[in-house]
């Protein structure tokens, strides 16, 4: 990743986040005393660090391993997605993997062309290059839809209007045929089985989109024991290779690829907060009636890049 060009103390709060350091261990490795970290972390943007200071953290940054990197990013992302912050924005249009949708305004992530390992039984598959949802469709995004086209809106909200306290939590109750009307709408598509799997998978076939072991901590499944939805930005432990949330858990997300053309059915993919984590490993096929509707089923986006 590259250098960020003007750092304010939030970003190197964001920084020191994706490190997992303590503030006296990363005021060590900038080489600032111990006391500057807390003062940054404070003012966040209203100070604007030295340019010794900035030369430093580019440095720490650009020697950091990729999953820090792969954190940072996805913190800029979150908080470009969840506060519309021109200046994470800003840093995002220099990191070519992610992008702003213009239509719906979702912030997306590059995944490059190649091979990638697809199903239970690791196959090489080659996809071309496409864009994906950093997180799933939110009630807030939903809303914006419905207010657009005057879609039927999803039969958990009162009085039709999108709960407040729902906002960032991904839709449900939304059939196919609704996920497909949304991507329509966005100039999108629903992604298909494979583009799904590998954007929670990576090119090297992880079991799970944070690694091999079905770590229950990082998805919101069964066994979280919360039994409803969660924030699409709750779970940061558990992105995937491409900065992607909620790839297993919260909620069972359509896909465009029809399980037999005859029937009618299409792919299910990532679990839900009903399901046990082993349901939730991104190889594995679910299908249901395009008609279907219920508590843990939404959707996100693609696009070909």
């Amino acid at each position: 990743m590259a250098g960020v060009t003007r750092w304010t103390g939030r970003e190197a709060e964001l920084l020191r986040m994706a490190m997992r350091k303590k503030q006296k261990d990363f005021a060590d490795l900038v080489g600032v005393n111990s006391r500057q970290v807390p003062r940054w972390k404070r003012r966040g943007e209203t100070i604007e660090l030295g340019l010794d200071n900035q030369a430093a953290l580019d440095t720490l940054l650009a020697q950091a391993p990729p999953d820090v990197q792969q954190r940072f990013a996805a913190l800029l992302t979150e908080r470009a997605a969840a506060e519309h912050d021109e200046r994470a924005e800003e840093l995002l249009r220099r990191d070519p993997s992610t992008r702003r949708h213009p239509v719906d305004g979702k912030v997306m992530a590059l995944v490059e062309e190649g091979i990638y390992l697809s199903g239970p039984d690791n196959r090489s598959v080659w996809l071309e290059p496409f864009l994906i949802d950093v997180y799933p469709t939110t009630n807030e995004d939903y809303g914006r839809f419905v207010a657009a086209t005057n879609h039927r809106p999803p039969q958990h909200w009162p009085d039709g209007r999108c709960p407040v306290t729902l906002a960032t939590h991904p839709v449900v109750w939304v059939t196919w045929h609704d996920a497909t009307a949304y991507a329509r709408w966005a100039g999108k598509s629903l992604p298909t089985a494979r583009q799904w799997e590998k954007a929670a998978r990576g090119p090297r076939g992880r079991i799970y989109p944070w690694g091999n072991e079905p770590t229950a901590a990082k998805a919101n499944t069964s066994e979280a024991g919360i039994d409803a939805t969660t924030p699409v930005s709750r779970y940061q432990s558990g992105v995937s290779p491409f900065g992607i949330f909620d790839l297993c858990g919260n909620v069972w997300e359509w896909c465009s690829t029809e399980e037999d053309p005859d029937n009618g059915r299409y792919h299910l993919k990532g679990s839900a907060f009903t399901s046990p984590i082993e349901r939730a490993a991104p190889s594995l096929q679910n299908a249901a009636a395009a008609s279907m509707k219920d508590n843990d089923t939404g959707f996100r986006c693609a696009v070909l890049a």
